[in-house]
């Protein structure tokens, strides 16, 4: 600097405010030119103090800007970056040693501090003005302020590794740094929250106010892990001017990065919180409350549930310049709610600060999806036909589409149709309905149904909360769903139920069941008669061995119980028990559901048919190719005896059919034919229900038969039949003349199918096999069963109780993830391979018994005479077997027996003489 600017400086340091104050005019412009040439540091600092301390208090608020600021401000700026680059260029040399470097950079601290205070003094000196001053009168405040702000707050974030373990040299001057910034800052902020525009506002001022938003923003981003009282102030300063000039800046703002920093903030505090709260869990602090680090949870989880506020209201401004974002808020939702019970990652924390984060973060959650139901993007990424998600997001994703169903109730019909119906057409992105994508979600969440997870019941009055399963959490919230539905969207929720119903997986078509039952109770009798005969109609149009048969038949089952007796008899009408046709239906209906008329008329009608059916298919020959025919009947016969009380009349007719069939039954016709066996699986649940008003010798026919299919392999639904029947017989005393032939082939059978392999066809025999032996008088049976000491021990620990060695979570998380991925893989298969078709006269029906065509081939002369002779075979044993059960017992078998023998041998002889001749 020159001898003459300097003479100038040091007489102008010497005058008095007064004089100050009167050579103002003339000797500002001179200083903010000297400021402004001025290369030196310390001259430009000498200058800058001047101006701010000295002529800064005599500037009118409509010369602040022209006169000084726009001249003095952006250089000061300008060296202040020039500071922190000559910083970072010398700090590498720094060392204890090294006094002089550390002088050196220490004087430069304290030179930005000198600006920083400069900057100070202009902003308490516009603070100081009774009236807001305009923006433009002060424009190159701010702006400059905040740039120095950001340098100052990155250079301490930065101090740990820009000093590279030397901080404790320069640490005091970079606390004070920061304390004089931090002060800064809040004066700004103060100065500008004065500041008001309206709608005269100039683009120049918008510009502004835009360009400070922003650089408050980049701020937030530095000042994140610094302060937590700053970090806090500075976005709710941010969010405030956002608001303040809504529809100034609502168009140049960048909502991407302000959503994002904010959705960004959100989770790092929450799973901070989650951080802190599993330390204070391991170290056993829960219980102090004066301890840092539960204060440190506590400030923690205040800026978690700041930041979910804040975006929510964010969200409900500028809902419409976020739409781009509605992917990231769906996921955003599922972080959060992932890290709560039941979820299956969910940290298990502390009752207490679990409490709190639970209000820091998910109680939030609700009004944050409140904000995002209206929007058409939101619901195309919640609703995507394709949603691809990681298995710990699954569960979130059924519960958010639970939330979402509950949230409905209250929205208006243009939110309605966004959600309820799915897209509409063809120019939409696909979204799925909201009742199909919660029956999908609810599938995918197989390893959280299988635990199974809890969550919180709805509590009813003088009731404690209880905690329910996943199913019946999304049960109860559906039918509530249901309960306020719009009349305009039934049509959807029923395809919706339909196409559930008719899904591989059992569950979800239990939970379709359910929601479908209460819909039919909801509503009205005539609507329920409606969906019965919907139902009926598809199961006719079932294959007869198709898992959708299954499905149809629990929810006909249920259904029918809903009934008026009135539409009960509609229903008989409609479908008549005496047309074979209709066998698959009523094969589903439990009689006890139906109103006394009712019963009665289907009870006869079957009985009935049966009687039809035994007759022609006896008067036919007993051909082969009708078993399918009887095996119907056996479906319906079935359903009959199984009723409460059926009349005596359906009873003798069902034991002489039953007798019938028994001595008709061929042991070596089972393995050759299939269908029989489907045959005498159902013979045997038949029998197991008559089986008290069966003969001796019906029932040891039937073990015969029985004794020849277990010791082959046989299919599993056959063996558990035969358990039921099994089991049925510890009920029965058998008389003691049949006791030889009967009791050791049931100790036989027993022993026999508790050895089985399959794990489930073995339980099933522990437990024919205990209650047969809770039951029966034959104690010897039990004994003789239990030869192997292996079949025995199993034996006992089934019946005391006995657990088997608990898998820990961790396996069973692994096991049923595996499970997962084998069982989801089986019901697509059987989704693709099976399709219902509801025309039923475009129906193809696939049985398992022959084909008509293949019924007459079977007839050639070969295989009749084989069959007629296996037929008579298994007579002959079954005789045989009698006489010598009876050989040791005092009762003489009957006097008509010889003679009736001495005709059966004239008999064979007769046709041995004809086959001779022939």
């Amino acid at each position: 600097m020159s001898q003459t600017n300097t003479s100038l400086l040091d007489e102008v340091m010497r005058w008095s405010q007064e004089t100050c104050r009167q050579e103002l005019k003339s000797v500002l412009p001179k200083l903010t030119s000297l400021h402004h040439e001025s290369e030196s540091w310390d001259d430009h600092i000498r200058i800058l103090k001047i101006i701010t301390d000295m002529f800064l208090p005599h500037i009118g608020s409509l010369e602040l800007e022209d006169e000084c600021f726009s001249k003095i401000l952006p250089k000061a700026v300008t060296v202040f970056n020039t500071m922190m680059k000559e910083i970072i260029d010398q700090v590498g040399g720094l060392s204890s040693q090294n006094t002089e470097l550390c002088a050196l950079l220490r004087n430069i601290i304290q030179a930005m501090m000198q600006i920083i205070d400069a900057f100070s003094t202009c902003v308490r000196h516009v603070g100081s003005f009774e009236e807001a001053p305009d923006l433009d009168a002060i424009r190159s405040l701010p702006i400059c302020v905040l740039k120095v702000l950001k340098e100052t707050f990155q250079h301490c974030k930065d101090s740990e590794i820009v000093y590279c373990g030397r901080l404790s040299l320069v640490a005091d001057l970079l606390q004070g740094l920061f304390k004089e910034a931090y002060s800064l800052q809040k004066s700004l902020l103060e100065v500008l929250d004065r500041i008001s525009l309206d709608s005269r506002a100039s683009e120049e001022e918008v510009s502004d106010i835009v360009t400070m938003i922003h650089t408050l923003l980049d701020i937030c981003s530095v000042i994140a892990n610094l302060d937590i009282a700053l970090h806090a102030n500075t976005w709710k300063f941010l969010i405030k001017q956002s608001l303040k000039y809504h529809s100034l800046v609502e168009e140049h703002l960048n909502h991407s990065d302000i959503s994002n920093s904010l959705s960004d903030n959100l989770l790092v505090s929450f799973y901070n919180c989650i951080e802190l709260a599993e330390q204070i869990k391991q170290a056993g602090l829960q219980e102090s409350k004066q301890s840092t680090e539960y204060k440190l949870f506590q400030k923690t989880a205040k800026m978690c549930k700041f930041f979910a506020n804040t975006l929510v209201h964010y969200i409900k401004e500028f809902k419409f310049f976020l739409t781009k974002h509605c992917r990231n808020f769906h996921q955003l939702y599922l972080q959060i709610v992932s890290k709560f019970p039941p979820s299956l990652v969910a940290p298990a924390l502390p009752k207490d600060l679990s409490g709190e984060l639970n209000a820091a973060a998910l109680v939030p959650m609700d009004a944050f999806l409140l904000q995002l139901l209206p929007l058409r993007p939101f619901a195309e990424a919640v609703l995507q036909h394709d949603l691809r998600l990681s298995p710990e997001h699954e569960l979130p994703h059924c519960l958010l589409l639970v939330n979402i169903m509950g949230q409905l109730a209250c929205q208006p019909e243009e939110v309605l149709q966004l959600w309820y119906p799915g897209s509409q057409f063809s120019e939409d992105i696909p979204r799925l309905p909201l009742y199909q994508a919660l029956f999908i979600s609810f599938r995918r969440c197989y390893v959280e149904r299988k635990v199974p997870v809890l969550l919180p019941g709805v509590m009813l009055k003088g009731q404690a909360q209880s905690e329910v399963s996943l199913h019946h959490h999304v049960c109860v919230h559906l039918c509530a769903s249901v309960a306020a539905l719009p009349p305009a969207y039934f049509p959807v929720l029923e395809c919706c139920l339909v196409d559930a119903v008719l899904q591989a997986d059992t569950q979800v078509a239990l939970l379709a069941t359910d929601v479908w039952c209460f819909t039919a109770r909801y509503g009205t009798a005539e609507l329920c008669l409606h969906h019965v005969l919907l139902i009926a109609q598809l199961v006719k149009a079932c294959s007869s061995e198709c898992y959708q048969l299954f499905h149809l038949g629990l929810l006909l089952r249920r259904m029918v119980f809903l009934m008026t007796p009135s539409h009960q008899m509609d229903l008989v009408t409609r479908f008549p028990p005496s047309e074979m046709e209709n066998f698959a239906v009523w094969h589903h209906v439990l009689l006890r559901a139906l109103s006394q008329d009712a019963r009665n008329r289907v009870e006869m009608e079957i009985i009935g048919l049966c009687q039809n059916i035994m007759v022609e298919w006896q008067n036919g020959g007993f051909k082969l190719g009708q078993v399918g025919k009887v095996n119907g009947m056996l479906l319906s016969l079935l359903s009959v005896v199984r009723g409460p009380s059926p009349p005596e009349q359906c009873v003798l007719t069902a034991v002489r059919i039953v007798t019938q069939l028994w001595l008709r039954m061929s042991p070596d016709q089972l393995q050759t034919h299939p269908v029989l066996q489907c045959t005498m699986q159902l013979l045997l649940l038949v029998t197991a229900i008559l089986v008290k008003n069966l003969e001796s010798q019906v029932i040891l026919q039937a073990l015969l038969c029985l004794d020849a299919v277990v010791s082959q392999k046989c299919v599993d639904h056959l063996l558990l039949a035969a358990l039921e029947f099994l089991a049925s017989l510890g009920k029965i005393f058998v008389p003691p003349d049949n006791q030889s032939q009967i009791l050791p082939r049931l100790s036989s059978l027993f022993e026999a199918l508790l050895a089985n392999k399959s794990w489930l066809l073995h339980q099933h025999a522990l437990e024919a096999f205990s209650y047969f032996a809770e039951n029966t008088n034959h104690e010897e049976v039990i004994s003789q069963s239990l030869c192997m000491e292996e079949i025995k021990t199993q034996v006992v620990s089934y019946l005391s109780k006995t657990l088997k060695a608990q898998e820990n979570l961790e396996s069973q998380l692994q096991r049923l993830k595996q499970e997962t991925t084998v069982i989801e893989q089986h019901n697509e298969k059987l989704e693709n391979k099976v399709e219902v078709r509801l025309d039923a006269e475009a129906e193809t029906v696939t049985h398992s018994e022959p084909c008509p065509k293949r019924a007459r081939q079977e007839s050639s002369a070969e295989e009749e005479y084989s069959r007629y002779i296996q037929t008579a075979e298994s007579a002959l044993k079954a005789l045989q077997a009698v006489i010598e059960g009876k050989a040791s017992t005092t009762a003489p078998p009957p006097q008509w027996l010889e003679s009736r023998l001495h005709e059966l041998q004239s008999l064979i002889t007769h046709i041995s003489s004809v086959r001779h001749t022939t």
